[in-house]
């Protein structure tokens, strides 16, 4: 059996695009992955995430990263999508990708770093969105991505990605910080420059954090931020 893990960055930032990774490996690229020591992306330098990214892509089987730009994240929000939907849709994007062609006949375990405090329903609003189930076992949980190299992989990835995509705004528009609310930086940029880059397309102006800036938008708040 293959088993594909997934997890995501860049879910509370109010700058920049929400990623997800997904990391397909057989038991030899398991082995590698065990080997690589690697971890949850949370808990590892930044040097290092660049480092075992590439070693990553080296030994699984295949990988495939998503992004969510703050325009889609606004649109699923104020439509009452929600952040957890949309994230299923993107999970669902990440394993329909992968799980195509002569992979279809391959039985997969899919590992989820679950985004949501309901995993149960979770789970299944991510399998209405699956175009081929019958050879997949899906698996969603908390803490996957400190629990199985996989998801370690794949939180790796996302989180690399994630990275690079905050440091391609930090060369167009100055030090943006992390891209968090609760960065001081990224508050000072908001702040000086949230008003004449609105349409920049770089700000989730459904965070409560930019309601709050700039009262003229929405009242409605984020469910859940």
């Amino acid at each position: 059996m293959l088993i594909l893990g997934i997890d995501d960055a860049g879910r509370g930032p109010l700058i920049g695009p929400l990623i997800l990774a997904g990391v397909l490996a057989d038991k030899n690229s398991e082995t590698a992955l065990k080997r690589l020591n690697v971890a949850d992306s949370k808990i590892l330098a930044h040097p290092e995430r660049i480092r075992l990214s590439k070693l990553i892509k080296e030994s699984v089987l295949t990988y495939h990263v998503v992004k969510s730009l703050p325009s889609e994240i606004d649109s699923a929000i104020n439509s009452k999508l929600n952040l957890n939907t949309l994230e299923a849709l993107k999970t669902a994007e990440i394993i329909n990708k992968i799980n195509s062609g002569r992979l279809k006949k391959e039985k997969i375990k899919v590992i989820v770093d679950c985004p949501s405090v309901n995993t149960s329903a979770w789970t299944r609003t991510l399998e209405s969105f699956i175009e081929h189930k019958d050879n997949l076992k899906i698996v969603c949980e908390h803490k996957a991505d400190a629990n199985y190299p996989v998801v370690s992989a794949a939180s790796i990835l996302a989180k690399v990605a994630r990275e690079e995509a905050v440091d391609s705004l930090k060369s167009k528009y100055g030090n943006i910080g992390s891209g968090y609310p609760s960065d001081p930086t990224t508050k000072e940029f908001l702040k000086s420059q949230g008003s004449r880059l609105k349409d920049s397309g770089i700000f989730r102006k459904s965070w409560a954090t930019w309601k709050a800036l700039f009262p003229e938008k929405s009242q409605s708040t984020l469910e859940g931020f």
